[in-house]
């Protein structure tokens, strides 16, 4: 006997998978909500939370984990994982409406989880003004050079330059803050003096730099510690109405690697990120991106994991920046830059397709192109 004929449908093609089996036209849009899942970790459930809203999902034809002392009661509170169909999740949203518990603001957030994501990836162009950079330490150090590839980057496509007058490698030394604003001061005396329109962004820890470039022009800080290094940092970045990046990472560049136990890996990330984007909005910062951070206190199996499960950061609500441009996970000796960017592109092909806000990379041209076709 013949078998049948069986073949996977992603679910970003379903939509167009409709119209070629000659769905109704008219419902494609409506139907591809039945077809199209998304698993949804919610934290902290009370009991009485958790059972509602299992309840209601299996009212709808979808499902809730929860922990297993929940219907006994005896949890106290309970993470759970929600899973459905588009359609099925805004139905439990709809319903929860009607529930006691503050459920009806779950349902809220729920809605705005199955919304498309339109996002056209952005690619911030580095450019290292330091002598121990990774990858090009040394090649801009010199104010010419620097404008220079300035200029290279921006007629590359850059969307953001992104600063550096510290490396933030593994056992860098640091440098102090006087000594960073020397660095900086020719590149942003020639982006003032030519009144060059380019968002410009400093990858600095310290808020004594952080002071001195916002008020020479900069928009937006980098800061790798996330706040840790300098608690002083929002209050500034604040003050100027100016936008920040918040990176994870752990410990110092000296330390960073010493640490990279983590009780659940991106839950642990994905709750400090909060935490910082939560202090940053107390202060009166609107503009925040962030970064998982990396190669910063991750081991080369943990980085991968972060990047496969990139998706799961969208759920903190700002755009979000990975950089993976060079960096050591990709297992090439540091002075062959041109498998580094081969390697860097076909990794971050991946993150263009899943909506990545920004790409941190030196080669913004090669990136440029991949950008375009994805």
């Amino acid at each position: 006997m013949d078998k049948f004929i069986l073949k996977h449908v992603v679910p970003e093609s379903v939509f167009e998978e409709l119209h070629h089996i000659g769905f109704d036209e008219g419902y494609r849009f409506v139907a591809k909500d039945k077809f199209e899942y998304k698993n949804i970790k919610v934290f902290n459930l009370t009991v009485a939370q958790a059972n509602i809203l299992k309840q209601t999902a299996l009212s709808v034809g979808a499902d809730c984990a929860t922990n297993r002392d929940v219907v006994t009661g005896k949890a106290g509170l309970s993470d759970v994982i929600l899973c459905g169909s588009f359609s099925q999740l805004k139905k439990i949203a709809e319903k929860l409406k009607f529930q006691p518990f503050r459920l009806g603001v779950l349902g809220e957030q729920i809605i705005d989880f199955v919304k498309e994501r339109n996002v056209d990836t952005k690619l911030a162009g580095i450019l290292n003004v330091t002598p121990d950079s990774f990858s090009d330490g040394g090649l801009y150090y010199e104010s010419k050079d620097a404008v220079n590839h300035l200029m290279e980057l921006i007629e590359d496509g850059a969307d953001i330059i992104d600063i550096g007058a510290e490396s933030t490698r593994p056992n860098s030394e640091s440098v102090s803050s006087q000594e960073q604003i020397t660095r900086l001061k020719p590149v942003l005396n020639f982006i003032q003096k030519e009144n060059l329109k380019i968002p410009i962004s400093v990858d600095t820890k310290s808020s004594e730099v952080a002071d001195f470039v916002l008020n020479n022009g900069v928009s937006l800080i980098n800061d790798v510690s996330g706040f840790d290094y300098d608690s002083n940092m929002p209050k500034i970045v604040s003050g100027y109405k100016a936008g920040v990046i918040i990176q994870h990472s752990r410990g110092n560049s000296q330390t960073m690697q010493d640490d990279q136990n983590y009780n659940n890996l991106i839950d642990d990330i994905f709750l400090s990120l909060k935490s910082k984007k939560d202090l940053a909005e107390e202060n009166g910062v609107k503009n925040i991106i962030i970064d998982p951070g990396i190669g910063f206190g991750k081991t080369k199996e943990q980085n991968f994991e972060i990047l496969n499960r990139i998706e799961e950061f969208y759920a903190l609500n700002c755009p979000v920046m990975v950089g993976v441009s060079r960096k050591s996970l990709l297992g090439v000796r540091e002075d062959n830059n041109e498998l580094k960017d081969a390697l860097s592109l076909a990794i971050s092909y991946p993150l263009i397709k899943k909506k990545i806000d920004y790409l941190r990379v030196h080669n913004v041209k090669l990136h440029k192109h991949i950008v375009r076709l994805g």
